[in-house]
Parts: structure tokens; sequence; C-alpha cells
């Protein structure tokens, strides 16, 4: 095998994957992973509730992987402004796209613009101290709807219902609690347009719900219908089977008088975000099956009084410069991972993660997507012009053009600054959240890293 050099854009869990593979597969690659952010791991860092340091438990894999020999981390490079893929094309054998999805998926709903409705993923990125987000958040309502029946839609029920102080044994930096300490909430109301054995948590998130002695889990039957398409779904599934038992025992279970409740309201479909210039309320439309596991409306309505609506329906990618776009399905158009632009394959380009197959699936399941995008590039290799350039070339142009760009060693050195900060107030981490400051901490000395922790 001829020296490889690849270059892949986004050092998320699909991107760090990709890179980890292919150094695997052949022995003389050598890649460069690319993000946009200062930090690495993507969703894993900006994407997961704080209170879930289990999931993020993935960060140490990821850093075994990047922290290898022949890969080399480069961060607060922003793929269509401070590069293209022209120059990326003149200076690697071949370029792997993992960019993720940040976006929120809209919702095609009356008033759903209004004052006081949100995007989940911008609350996601607000409380998980995403440097490009504002810094605070409004949290003036006391009753609030989320509409979803996935696991982000839990988090943010969960963010929303549990006290602030519960969240300082978490990373969330100072802003976030200050924020969460201000918030008004009392009720959150989760809608699903579907029944127990359709939704999309998964078993042990769910579970975590009521995890909080400040939080009443309140479920009633209205909604808790089962016809035979979900009978067979909890049948052919453990987890659906776990989720379903653990809605029952929410059912079941009295409440206990916390000052915070989350109500889940199974079989309604929202159809109008009410209210003038503000949200003052939600109209949903009781749904009943058809037989075939699907619903439909019944033409009896209802109206909640919510101050604040947030759509949890899915994350959605954003189109990337110079590369084509499926607006309907918010990826790019491939096969097995090659790029494929007016019908055929664009040379030396691919793709993985959610920006390939669409923002579903858990972390795991990008391992196998990422296997199949470097077959695919490594069985292209002979055929792929070698570059003119080499990456070490193409940095010295980025920072001759001002791209204050980031190398692994300074990662190591901002996490290891909030490693310190954390555990001057007894906690793993406390995050840092402006890409200046970022920057700093992670070029700053021994010296001056432990006097500012």
């Amino acid at each position: 095998m001829r020296p490889v050099k690849v270059a892949v854009i986004g050092a998320g869990p699909a991107g760090i994957y990709a890179a980890d593979i292919l150094t695997k597969e052949h022995e003389s690659a050598t890649v460069d992973v690319y993000d946009r952010l200062p930090a690495p791991y993507g969703l894993v860092r900006y994407g997961v509730a704080p209170d879930h340091p289990r999931i993020k438990e993935i960060v140490k894999a990821l850093r075994r992987v990047l922290s290898g020999d022949r890969l080399r981390f480069i961060g607060n490079v922003d793929f269509g402004t401070d590069i293209t893929f022209e120059q990326l094309r003149k200076h690697y054998d071949a370029v792997v796209f993992a960019t993720g999805a940040m976006a929120d998926r809209p919702l095609d709903i009356p008033g759903i613009d209004k004052k006081g409705s949100h995007g989940a993923a911008d609350f996601v990125s607000w409380y998980d101290g995403h440097p490009d987000v504002p810094r605070e958040w409004p949290l003036d309502a006391e009753s609030v709807a989320v509409i979803g029946a996935g696991n982000v839609a839990l988090d943010v029920a969960r963010m929303l219902a549990k006290p602030a102080d519960e969240q300082l044994t978490t990373e969330i930096p100072a802003n976030v609690y200050e924020g969460l300490k201000a918030n008004r909430v009392k009720d959150v109301h989760v809608f699903a347009r579907r029944g127990p054995a359709h939704l999309k948590f998964s078993p042990m998130e769910f579970r975590e719900l009521s995890h909080s002695p400040s939080v009443d889990v309140v479920m009633t039957e209205e909604g808790f219908e089962i016809d035979d398409a979900g009978q067979a779904a909890i049948q052919a599934a453990k987890s659906t089977k776990l989720v379903v038992d653990t809605l029952l025992k929410y059912l079941e279970k009295e409440p206990t008088g916390a000052p915070h409740r989350i109500h889940l309201h199974l079989m309604q479909a929202p159809v109008e975000v009410l209210g003038d210039e503000s949200v003052t309320g939600l109209r949903t439309e009781v749904m009943q099956y058809n037989g075939d596991g699907t619903v439909s409306g019944t033409g009896e309505f209802k109206e909640w009084d919510v101050q604040a609506v947030y759509r949890a329906v899915g994350y959605l990618s954003s189109p990337l410069e110079g590369l084509p776009f499926d607006h309907a399905t918010g990826t790019i158009p491939h096969e097995a991972g090659r790029v494929i632009e007016d019908g055929a394959p664009k040379e030396a380009a691919y793709v993985t993660g959610w920006i390939k197959r669409g923002p579903v699936g858990l972390i795991g399941h990008t391992k196998s997507d990422a296997k199949e995008t470097i077959e695919s590039l490594m069985a292209d290799l002979e055929a792929l012009p070698a570059p003119a350039g080499s990456p070490d070339e193409l940095l010295a142009e980025l920072r001759a053009a001002g791209v204050d760009l980031t190398l692994f060693d300074e990662w190591e050195r901002l996490d290891a600054h909030e490693m310190a900060l954390g555990e001057a107030e007894g906690r793993e981490r406390i995050k840092v959240v402006s890409r200046e400051d970022m920057i700093a901490a992670g070029r700053a000395t021994a010296a001056e890293a432990a006097a500012t922790a």
C-alpha cells in the first residue's frame, strides 16, 4: 500500500471512528481530523446532557484514538469559511466528511415561531456550554411543553425540571448554573403522537427520569394504548418491553408531592402553538391507531396552558460548501460512503455519520457506518491521483491566512484546565465556554494554568 494522507472533517465519534479504522486497515495511512471548535468529541461534548456521565465515558475511548501516532487533531478550523474542499484535495489523497447534525429539524405547525418556542438542539447547546450560542437562556415559564418521543426530549424535560443545585455535581459552567437557578418551571409536559410501544426512549434514560427527589413523573391511562403492531414491537425488542414496563411503573406510582412534575402525554399530536406574539398554550389532537401501527387524528382537540414550547423532533445536518446536499433528508447523497454528485462519485470525497445516514441511531452505530465508508475509500485508493502538496504545507497556508488553529496538545491543556477547575469545587470538570478562553487555556503554561484554576 502506498502512503496515504486523509483529512477527516468533524472530530465527533463518526469522524474519529473513521480515522481509527483507516489507520488500522492501512499501515501507511496518516489522518488529520479537523473540527470547527477548539475541542474534539462533537455531540459527546456538546449534545449529551451533563447529568449523563456514563455516556460521556466514551470520551476515554475517543481520546485514545486521537492520541495515536498517525492521527492529528486540528481544531478551530471551519470548513467552508477557513478551508475548502479544493484546498484539502491539493494536500490530501481523500477527504471524509463527518460533520454530524447540530440544527433542529423544523416542525411545520402554526405558531411554531412565536417568542417562547425553542428548538431542543439550541437549548442543549446552551446547557452544554457550546461556545457559539448565547450565554443566557429564557427560563421564565412555569409550565412548558416538550414535543418529541426520543432521548433528547427526555434530556430537555429533565434539565428543565431538576433544580440547579442538583446539577452542581456535573460539568455545567457558571452561566448555565445561574440560568437554571433562575428557572421558574414547575410542570413539564412531554407529548408523543403515538403510544407506549412506539416511544424512542432508551430504557436507562427513561428510568432516570424519576431519579431526582424533586421531580414526580406523572402518567395517566389516557393514551396508554397498545395495538397489534405495538404488541409485536414489544415481543420483538427487549428495549421496547423495558420502556413499556417503566411506563407501567410510572402509571402505578403515586405522586410524592415533589415541587416539580414531568407529565407524559401519549397519542397527542401538536397542531398549533397558541398566543399572539408569545406562547400562551399548545393545541394537540388526540390520535387513534389505524390498525397497521400508524396513527391518525380523531378530530378531538385539547389545549394546554404552557408558556414555552420545546420541539425535540430530531436533529438536522447543514449543507457543506462545494458538496451536494439532499434538503429533504438532510444528508449528503452517497453510495456506500462515496459522495455522489450529478449521478457519479465525486473524486476523493467520502461521508460518514449522521450527515451520511441521517440523525438516527446511538453513538455505537457509527462504527459500522464508518467501516463501510473506509472500505470504499480503501477500494478507491489506487485510482486516486496523489495530492500535489502536503498537510503541513496546508497548515502553514492556514496560519498565514490568519486561521488560529489549535492542535491536540492544546486540547489536552484545555482538558486539564477544565478538570482543575472542577477539582477546586469537588467536581470532575467545569467547562470553559468562550472560544477565546478555550484557546487561551490550551496555550497557557503550567504555571499560568495553575494560577487560574
